[in-house]
């Protein structure tokens, strides 16, 4: 039974390192965003929707590997 528990910890553990991969692709995200409105301010409005939903593409993988550490944790 411990060694069943133990693996459950170690399993929601891992699936939260796309957590990671999530964070590091909204910075990059953001420092695209800033990195194009510093060369080109008149686009500002049109690069700030793409960054929004470049945004919310890579915070969905997120969400979708918390869910899953979450369903490891409690659901099993």
């Amino acid at each position: 039974m411990q060694l069943v528990l133990a693996a459950k910890y170690i399993g929601a553990g891992i699936a939260l390192i796309g957590l990671l991969g999530a964070g590091i692709g909204i910075a990059i995200i953001f420092a695209a965003l800033i990195n194009g409105v510093s060369r080109n301010p008149s686009l500002k409005d049109q690069l700030f929707s793409y960054t929004i939903l470049g945004m919310a593409l890579s915070e969905a993988t997120g969400l979708f590997c918390l869910m899953v550490s979450f369903m490891l944790l409690f659901a099993f």
